[in-house]
């Protein structure tokens, strides 16, 4: 018997595509699903949202010429098919790994790929920026921009989408409706009128229509009437109001609605529409669509069970560490309340939301709302905890500024996934919190070196009613620390020494702290004397600590988890004024590189930033002009994982 080749096997790039009929396409499909279901099976990641655009994503390559078209996934964690069918098929197994493939569009990695986001809600506005440079340099393209999976939820969405409107400029949205939140039901007589009101005789009617209530004098009342038509019909009406054509909903699975509608729109528009596509998230993976989730991330897992690989049994998740001590705060006190900005099992909040579900709040993919929301609580006597990754509260720094710095108001900033963060890259990394937070003035700033003292900065915080404060802490786990029976809050401002030595100190701050112990280890082994201490406060900062090293070491490095004017750049500033600098102290700063780092383990990509061990051992006897000596530990065996 003749062998078969499987239909995507013949798919090298989208042009391939172009010429398939419905019924190969159909079967492109579902061999990209199975591919996708397989790979992620490999490398673990996003897998939910891609499963749901499978068709969407064959589709648009099939009827739009990317790559001279633009196609610009929103947040980009459903772009997996989308990699596999733009020449990265043959890399699609090195997904978040090193030197692998970004989980995310990025421009770098690919001419398919025309913007890069891995934050949610970018896609239109980016979209419209796109549209605007081709209508200015001349060139006739599509540009489409496929948003969803919440991102709607965003600010950002609809000032874009008011601007666009404004502007009449040719710009494709495809409103990627995973949750069926805002679809009306998907029936044979919505495809039917999401294809019709995309023809172009529906166009022509619709056209000639205008003109005649144009003469008649009528204009206004019928285009009311068509509004209220298809709103009633749809639910299109407030994509109308904001100037765009709406179309939909459309089920996103069917290749045979999919396709006559793109191309329609393809062909007829000349300004702004919006394209409405019911998908199922995970869908045609059993596992997935009877997930809660439905796998939105997943580790590596089994493909035939969608068992998940566990695990190692290990401390709790610093995530947890927060969440059960704010539960333990809650208990003592009514006032406390938790905001989230969609990310409530990420930040440990679903814990906190099980306990006290009416006083945890979720306000969807919206941080700058959720700032300004919890410093209105605090304003009338709440005591709200604002728990967000620091990338994602680097959305909300006007608000932190004007809404809460500037009115000193007590919100609590839970800031997690502070530090490198792995798999997830650049976009995800939480480098710069210390350095915008610790800006403003009246902030108190703290970074927990391990699971007792976050749970501290938790109680901490707590009592702080004065005034905004803010407590960072990493993805991962915790050191395995037997905690007390009692969290007793710090003392604000006071860092603390944890061995005492001459000669070379090792000033950290955050979970740098352990790495810190280990190269005084190393120092000792060429007769150095180290002392090391945890700064725990970025803000304000333990002078009298932190002058103490200066008059007593030769050396002082400041070791942080963060970028170049952070920590280590206030304690030059106060170590200058102070005149501290003048006896020919030797301090040197060690922070992250000035570069946004790719992916990795977080081990590895810490490796790369130079914040292990034996660089910070080499540091120090850089500093002592100990090259030599420097040279060997920087180059020395790494030290386990």
């Amino acid at each position: 018997m003749p062998v078969v080749t499987p239909t995507l096997d013949r798919v090298n790039c989208p042009a391939d595509l172009r010429n398939f009929s419905i019924e190969q396409l159909k079967d492109v499909a579902d061999e990209l699903r199975a591919e996708t279901i397989d790979a992620v099976s490999v490398t673990g990641g996003h897998l939910g949202a891609g499963l749901g655009v499978v068709e969407l994503t064959t589709a648009l390559h099939h009827v739009f010429e990317t790559p001279t078209d633009t196609l610009i996934w929103d947040v980009g964690h459903q772009c997996y098919p989308h990699k596999i069918l733009t020449e990265r098929r043959d890399r699609i197994r090195t997904l978040r790994q090193g030197g692998g493939l970004s989980g995310f569009t990025k421009r770098s990695e690919s001419e398919y790929d025309p913007f890069g986001a891995a934050h949610a809600s970018t896609s239109i506005s980016a979209g419209l920026g796109f549209a605007v440079a081709a209508d200015l340099k001349g060139e006739e393209r599509n540009v489409i921009a496929v948003i969803g999976d919440g991102s709607m939820s965003a600010g950002m969405a609809y000032e874009a989408m008011n601007n666009a409107g404004a502007l009449n400029k040719r710009l494709v949205v495809i409103l990627n409706d995973n949750d069926m939140s805002i679809a009306p039901p998907v029936g044979a007589m919505s495809h039917y009128f999401a294809r019709l009101v995309s023809s172009e005789g529906y166009r022509n009617i619709r056209k000639f229509g205008k003109g005649v209530a144009k003469v008649i004098g009528v204009e206004d009342t019928a285009r009311r009437a068509e509004e209220y038509m298809r709103g009633m019909a749809m639910g299109g009406t407030l994509f109308e109001e904001m100037g765009f054509r709406y179309v939909g909903p459309i089920d996103g699975h069917d290749m045979d609605q999919l396709v006559p509608v793109l191309r329609n729109v393809r062909d007829g528009e000349t300004g702004p529409v919006l394209i409405h596509v019911v998908t199922q998230k995970g869908k045609g993976y059993a596992p997935a669509e009877a997930a809660a989730d439905k796998y939105h991330g997943v580790a590596k897992f089994n493909v035939i069970t969608g068992e998940q690989q566990k695990s190692k049994a290990g401390p709790p998740a610093y995530t947890k560490v927060f969440a059960q001590q704010l539960v333990r705060e809650a208990e003592q006190d009514e006032t406390i309340v938790a905001v989230t900005a969609a990310m409530p099992g990420g930040t440990g909040l679903d814990v906190f939301g099980q306990r006290f579900p009416e006083r945890t709040f979720d306000v969807a993919i919206a941080e700058q709302h959720a700032v300004t929301f919890a410093a209105g609580l605090a304003a009338d006597g709440m005591k709200p905890f604002a728990a967000i990754y620091s990338t994602f509260l680097q959305r909300g720094y006007d608000q932190v500024v004007h809404d809460v710095a500037i009115q000193k108001l007590p919100v609590r900033f839970a800031i997690d996934r502070a530090g490198l963060v792995g798999a997830d890259g650049a976009t995800h990394a939480g480098a710069f919190d210390v350095g915008y937070l610790g800006a403003l003035p009246g902030m108190i700033l703290m970074a927990a070196a391990d699971e007792i003292e976050l749970s501290r900065m938790v109680a901490t915080s707590v009592q702080i009613d004065d005034r905004p404060s803010a407590f960072r802490y990493p993805r991962g786990n915790g050191l395995g620390l037997e905690m007390p029976a009692v969290i007793e809050p710090l003392e604000i401002g006071k860092g603390r020494i944890v061995r005492e030595g001459n000669g070379i100190a090792i000033l950290s701050l955050g979970t740098r702290l352990e790495e810190s112990l280990k190269a005084a280890d190393m120092l000792a082994g060429y007769g150095l004397s180290t002392t090391v201490a945890d700064a725990r406060f970025a803000k304000p900062l333990d002078q009298d600590l932190i002058l103490r090293l200066a008059r007593e070491h030769e050396v002082v490095l400041t070791v942080e988890e963060g970028a170049t004017g952070g920590f280590g750049a206030f304690v030059l500033h106060m170590l200058a004024d102070k005149g501290a600098l003048d006896g020919g102290l030797k301090i040197r700063t060690m922070t992250l590189p000035d570069v946004f780092q790719d992916h990795d383990s977080p081990f590895e990509m810490y490796e790369t930033a130079g914040l292990n061990a034996r660089h910070i051992a080499a540091k120090a006897l850089e500093a002592l002009g100990r090259e030599k000596d420097a040279a060997t530990v920087a180059t020395s065996p790494l030290m386990a994982e």
